[in-house]
C-alpha cells in the first residue's frame, strides 16, 4: 500500500467543502454499480459481483427488506444496497425494463 498516497488523499478529502464531499460520496457510490459487456447480460451489477441491480430491486418490490437481502447475499454490504437503490432512482426505466424482460423469459 502506498501510505503517502493515502495520506495525501485524506488531506484532500478533509479539505473538501460539505457540498464537495457530498458530490464525492455520490460519485463513489455510483462506482459501486458497474456495467460490463458479457457480464450478466450487460446489466448493471454491484461492484465485482454478478448480482444485478434489477434482481435486488425486484426482490425489494416483492417485499424483501435490506436485512433479508444482506442475509441472502452475504457478499453485499449495506453500502452496496444503498448504491443499488440510488442507481435505481437514477435509472429506473432501465431497471424496470430489465425486470420486465426477465419476467417474460420465465
Amino acid at each position: 500500500m502506498n501510505q503517502r498516497l493515502v495520506d495525501s488523499l485524506v488531506q484532500v478529502i478533509e479539505a473538501l467543502s460539505p457540498e464537495e464531499r457530498t458530490l464525492l460520496e455520490s460519485r463513489l457510490k455510483l462506482k459501486a454499480v458497474q456495467k460490463k459487456p458479457g457480464v450478466c447480460g450487460g446489466y448493471a451489477c454491484l461492484r465485482n459481483t454478478r448480482i444485478p441491480v434489477w434482481v435486488l430491486v425486484s426482490l425489494r418490490q416483492q417485499g424483501a427488506n435490506d436485512r433479508e437481502l444482506l442475509e441472502n447475499y452475504p457478499s453485499l454490504t449495506p453500502e452496496d444496497l444503498i448504491a443499488a437503490w440510488e442507481y435505481y432512482e437514477q435509472h429506473s426505466s432501465e431497471i424496470d425494463l430489465a425486470i420486465v424482460a426477465q419476467n417474460e423469459d420465465d
